[in-house]
């Protein structure tokens, strides 16, 4: 069978793609790592951005999604997408388990959370450590805690904390956040969150758990030890193209480069999503992306 469509990745992109091509009446499969669809999404506490929709947990916007996504009949399987076979008019997708051919393929893999490579940080992940304080919050109910990071995420995740949390530090390594202002004042007005400017965390210490790390002050060098229960790191994204071979050009980062047409360096080939090359990374331009990869690949077939 030749699929008009395969889009790799679940989230809001792959979603929206799915959504828009059925209703285009193609023949698509999305095809994603997890039983679960929603992607990065499912691990934020709350979406107050997306036009319609304030104050939606993550969860439930995936779930809407997916389940748009089921009333079109849209075609769903698991399997981990390990090379793309550009064959001209027709693409090859290689699984573990299958290979799948289609006219056109939407690489819409997203991006994963971004690691501080300091001593401890690998060890004591699950035990201490966390990416997603939505997640894993809940286990630090009275607990003292950090967050790391300075933009959208790293102040959410204060502010969620702060709710349960006996304390929460927060460690950006510059003299000011790149969050929303919002996000900024909420922050500043919290009893619960002592912001440290400048520093860096030099290391994560504990045995089988987090028991401290080691911070350094950038501008006077020196090195303090906090004694805490858990850090939560939200330094940002790498995009997810790093295990597929065949994929379209990338910069430097390993985004896939693609404008707003969603078009890459391979015809019929088509990057959306966190995945691509773009100024914001956010539900809303994920979605408008799966929207204009289907656009471009209307215009691609008619050809």
């Amino acid at each position: 069978m030749i699929y008009d469509v395969i889009v790799i990745g679940a989230g809001p992109a792959g979603l929206a793609a799915a959504i828009y091509g059925k209703r285009a009446g193609r023949n698509i499969l999305v095809l994603d790592t997890s039983s679960i669809s929603g992607g990065q999404i499912l691990s934020t506490y709350e979406i107050d951005n997306y036009p319609g929709l304030p104050e939606i947990s993550g969860e439930d916007l995936a779930k809407a999604m997916k389940a748009h996504c089921e009333k079109l009949e849209v075609e769903f399987a698991r399997g981990r997408v390990t090379s793309i076979v550009d064959k001209g008019e027709i693409k090859e997708l290689i699984t573990k388990k299958a290979t799948y051919e289609t006219r056109t393929v939407i690489v819409a893999t997203g991006a994963s959370n971004k690691r501080l490579g300091c001593p401890g940080e690998e060890e004591l992940s699950g035990m201490g450590v966390s990416y997603c304080a939505t997640c894993d919050g809940a286990f630090f109910k009275d607990k003292v805690v950090a967050v790391v990071g300075g933009g959208d995420v790293a102040l959410e995740d204060a502010i969620y904390l702060a709710r349960f949390c006996e304390k929460v530090y927060l460690i950006h390594r510059r003299d000011e956040f790149r969050g929303a202002a919002v996000l900024q004042e909420q922050v500043k007005a919290s009893e619960k969150i002592q912001i440290i400017y400048d520093t860096t965390v030099e290391e994560i210490i504990g045995q089988d758990k987090v028991e401290s790390i080691s911070i350094k002050d950038k501008n006077s060098g020196e090195i303090k030890r906090i004694n805490l229960d858990g850090v939560f790191i939200a330094v940002g994204n790498v995009p997810n193209t790093g295990a597929i071979q065949g994929l379209p050009a990338q910069n430097e980062a390993g985004y896939i480069i693609a404008d707003e047409s969603c078009e890459t360096s391979i015809p019929g080939i088509y990057a959306a999503g966190d995945v691509r090359t773009k100024q914001l990374r956010q539900v809303i331009t994920a979605t408008a992306d799966g929207a204009n990869a289907i656009a471009s690949i209307e215009k691609y077939l008619q050809k």
